[in-house]
């Protein structure tokens, strides 16, 4: 067979791949129904680890190497794993009934929340000065009208975020209320107001991005800001996924943001700016790889994709956001001293105790 007659097989063979794929897919909804039915978790992990070990061994007896099988086996039960959380999701309808506006619904996030939300059977409102999406109801000012919604989520960049909220107080809606942004003492205020005025108030922040279909292994924080019943609402819009939920304070919320986020989003920032300014070019570099420089540089490449402007508010607005980048300066500083002083105890005794912080971090995730 030529080089031509080649390419054709292979491309029958991915045709029959993606045939295959799609069949399991079905078979994945299939199974969904199932377990809705029997009331079985979607989520079976000594399932998965029986598809991953059958795999490695029938690649093993196929001669291709079993890391492989086992990358494409997880791509798999991924996806049948999506498709398993959004058929119950819509399943159990828990907005049948129901409408949501969602201010800022143009927006990246916005939009994951009215997919979410229309797919529990929310009738969707969209208020966004960025004009209609040309599917849902909108509104180009979200006091133009009522909003006598049974949910409403405020979902616009933090600088304009407070003002909303003070503005809703006055409107004192009936239905659950509650914002995504990343910080939450910047808001503090109106969501105070909110409360006192008598609104169903809660604070959300989900700890994802706008491409997210899977939940499983995620968090949605939930801060409580004095309505515990308006947690408990919030709480059940995510029940039928596989998202880990946890509720705070306002005050914890962002003392912890300002590590989660502020302190991981800085280390890369530095380090795309100590690149950029090294005086080696692009170039260069792009010859070189290691597994340590290719994961970071991943990671670096993703932040520098982000919007500066939430990124400098995540840093400049949280009021705990100095200590995170304090420690940052210090651990750097300590590290070049060492290193200076050719001190190796001393950096042998820095890699011991983040290596025992990283594993005392994991015990505590399997708890």
């Amino acid at each position: 067979m030529d080089l031509a007659g080649l390419r054709a097989r292979l491309t029958k063979l991915d045709a029959e791949l993606l045939a295959l794929v799609a069949e399991r897919q079905r078979l994945s909804e299939e199974v969904a129904r199932v377990k809705r039915a029997t009331g079985q978790a979607t989520r079976d992990f000594h399932r998965e680890r029986e598809v991953l070990m059958n795999a490695r061994k029938a690649a093993a007896d196929l001669g291709i190497p079993p890391a492989l099988a086992d990358n494409v086996l997880r791509l798999l039960i991924r996806s049948s794993l999506a498709t398993q959380e959004q058929a119950r999701v819509a399943a159990q309808g828990q907005g049948a009934g129901r409408r949501a506006l969602i201010i800022g619904g143009r927006g990246k996030m916005g939009r994951w929340f009215v997919d979410f939300l229309e797919s529990q059977g929310y009738a969707i409102e969209v208020a966004d000065p960025a004009g209609s999406d040309g599917v849902h109801a909108h509104r180009g000012d979200w006091q133009s009208d009522e909003l006598s919604h049974e949910l409403i989520v405020v979902a616009t960049p933090l600088g304009i975020t407070a003002s909303i909220l003070q503005q809703l107080a006055r409107h004192r809606p009936p239905g659950l209320v509650f914002d995504i942004g990343s910080l939450k003492t910047p808001l503090r205020q109106g969501l105070e107001s909110l409360r006192q005025a008598g609104v169903r108030v809660s604070s959300l922040h989900p700890m994802f991005g706008p491409d997210t279909d899977l939940l499983s292994g995620r968090h949605v924080i939930h801060v409580d800001v004095g309505r515990p019943d308006a947690v408990a609402d919030a709480q059940a819009l995510f029940a039928s996924t596989m998202a880990e939920q946890v509720v705070t304070t306002l005050d914890d919320h962002d003392r912890l943001i300002a590590y989660v986020l502020g302190l991981s989003h800085a280390i890369n920032i530095a380090f795309f700016t100590a690149l950029a300014e090294s005086g080696e070019a692009a170039p260069r570099l792009a010859r070189l790889s290691s597994t340590t420089f290719d994961a970071q540089l991943a990671v670096a490449e993703r932040v520098a994709e982000e919007s500066p402007a939430l990124y400098f508010e995540i840093q400049a607005l949280n009021q705990y956001g100095g200590e995170s980048l304090a420690a940052l300066v210090e651990a750097v500083t300590r590290l070049q001293s060492l290193v200076a002083n050719q001190d190796a105890a001393g950096f042998t005794r820095l890699m011991r105790q983040g290596q025992a912080y990283l594993q005392d971090r994991a015990a505590a995730r399997q708890t």
